[in-house]
């Protein structure tokens, strides 16, 4: 994708996340201003840290004493990522498959001759490459079956410290063995990005990671089963606008599936 959306190093971190939210973004590059070099990135999971209680949650809790407000407002900056995979403009989609799967990232800056970004590849674009092929292998070859879940009551703070501490970007939520929804990283960013989360932080942080993670689900359900082709399974995601496939096997989650894979798919099957 070309006409890259960037922020500055210098943008606040609320700023960045209404950015990524206006554009419907899991993911944005951090370039200057001026000559829009790459200086780091953003994706989903980084706020969920600095919100649940990840390594960059110290920036609330010890600069400004749980003050979440005054946290928000601090240069994006501080929490980027500045050591960030990326790749030349005469690069290969090989190439890109190949980095993507050795760094586990879920997108590649592209960087033209000048070092300024100019384009982006993501999982999700690999994803698309596949929807609706029949690739000739299951779902079953590729999905995750080591699958943690949370209780729609559980507070936002406890899964997000679950997805930070596990590498997960999302979670099955589960109530007596019944699939009731997703919660995202995206789910957490839209939470912090709407306000609601500082209201409820202005008495302090762990306020506003009390509230239930049910109340952050918003899309109805969306699964299949192990069996179906992995290419029947991409057409499902990109349809349904998902990064993500429960799937569901007699009755029981039995795995899941994510945009991930379908860079292992590509890596693996050529």
């Amino acid at each position: 994708t070309e006409g890259v959306v960037t922020v500055p190093p210098t943008t606040s971190i609320m700023s960045t996340v209404k950015t990524m939210l206006h554009h419907g973004f899991r993911r944005i590059p951090i370039a200057d201003a001026g000559t829009q070099q790459l200086r780091g990135s953003i994706v989903c999971k980084d706020t969920v840290d600095f919100l649940c209680g990840g390594p960059r949650h110290s920036l609330v809790t010890n600069r400004f004493g749980g003050n979440l407000l005054a946290a928000v407002n601090e240069e994006v900056r501080a929490i980027m990522k500045t050591e960030v995979p990326r790749l030349d403009t005469n690069a290969s989609i090989i190439d890109a498959l190949k980095l993507m799967h050795d760094e586990s990232v879920g997108c590649l800056p592209i960087i033209d001759e000048d070092k300024r970004v100019s384009a982006i590849v993501t999982e999700q674009d690999f994803m698309q490459l596949v929807a609706g092929i029949e690739i000739g292998a299951s779902i079953a070859d590729y999905m995750s079956t080591n699958v943690m879940t949370v209780e729609p009551d559980a507070p936002v703070g406890t899964a997000g410290k679950l997805m930070i501490d596990n590498g997960f970007r999302r979670l099955p939520v589960v109530k007596n063995d019944i699939l009731l929804g997703i919660v995202t990283a995206f789910d957490i960013l839209r939470f912090l990005g709407s306000g609601e989360a500082l209201t409820k932080g202005a008495t302090g942080i762990d306020d506003a990671l009390s509230v239930p993670v049910k109340t952050l689900v918003i899309r109805d359900v969306v699964w299949t089963t192990s069996d179906r082709d992995i290419g029947d399974a991409a057409e499902m995601m990109a349809e349904n606008g998902v990064g993500s496939l429960p799937i569901i096997d007699d009755g029981v989650l039995t795995g899941m599936l994510t945009e991930r894979d379908f860079v292992r798919v590509l890596t693996t099957s050529r």
